[in-house]
């Protein structure tokens, strides 16, 4: 194929993805009744996690390019606002399927929107919080949470009526009595831990017994739950002392900086 067909070719792809015409997500034809169906099974125990982590990152990069009024994005392009390189991309997407049109790149919104659908945030998540705190009122005050569908329904703590009042952004902080009722009458998946440490296991075990599937927990504690509940720590303090130490690092050897992250 000379030069001048490979033109005429990747041209003709470039009008296909804007009009829809050609294979869109999934390798599926770019149409509404065909976008979002899969080519393949996916096996998710063979997705690695870091995977799973670099696909919310994809996630909002493409959601701040579609609110910039960008239609099409290359692998290169999409890799620079991410900080990864493209082939990592092209990777992580082939365990989904076929992703956009080879030389040409991705239509933003689709691919936003099928990475929401592979990360289960197109559709709406129900919250427990269970601390009224410090943590706990800078967590519901987060408007992220309820941008990628995840929803506050209870929040509880064990002295509810010394936190705010007794309410936190305009909902009834409840005691931890209730936890049980709230969690199967409100229809709550997701329970957030942001307890002291000496409290974090045996929060973390009411919620196993009000039958919550998924734990997120910001305890400065590791904690233990059933196989069957999914379970994310998030220590802060954790994450500070590894920035200090390679600060500290970078300090003790001023000729030669450290790498950043990992």
């Amino acid at each position: 194929m000379n030069s001048s067909t490979q033109a005429s070719k990747r041209s003709a792809e470039k009008e296909e993805l804007k009009s829809g015409t050609a294979p869109g997500l999934f390798g599926a034809p770019n149409n509404p009744e065909n976008r979002g169906r899969s080519s393949r099974t996916i096996k998710t125990e063979h997705i690695p996690e870091a995977t799973i982590h670099r696909l919310s990152v994809y996630g909002r990069a493409l959601h701040l390019m579609d609110d910039e009024g960008v239609s099409i994005v290359s692998s290169a392009a999409l890799a620079g606002r991410c900080g990864f390189n493209p082939a990592q991309i092209r990777k992580d997407l082939a365990y989904f399927g076929e992703f956009g049109i080879r030389g040409v790149g991705y239509r933003v919104r689709e691919l936003r929107d099928a990475l929401r659908q592979i990360m289960g945030v197109a559709r709406s998540w129900r919250v427990a919080l269970i601390g009224a705190g410090n943590l706990g009122s800078a967590l519901v005050a987060y408007q992220g949470f309820s941008q990628h569908g995840f929803e506050f329904a209870a929040v509880l703590d064990k002295y509810p009526s010394r936190t705010r009042r007794g309410r936190m952004k305009n909902q009834k902080v409840l005691p931890m009595d209730f936890l049980v009722d709230v969690v199967r009458d409100r229809g709550i998946q997701i329970g957030i831990i942001a307890v002291p440490a000496e409290n974090a296991q045996e929060v973390a075990d009411r919620l196993v017994a009000a039958k919550i599937s998924a734990i997120l927990n910001f305890a400065p504690i590791r904690i233990s739950v059933p196989s069957n509940v999914k379970l994310r720590n998030v220590d802060l303090g954790l994450e500070l002392e590894g920035l200090a130490y390679y600060l500290t690092q970078d300090e003790r050897n001023p000729s030669k900086k450290t790498q950043q992250g990992r």
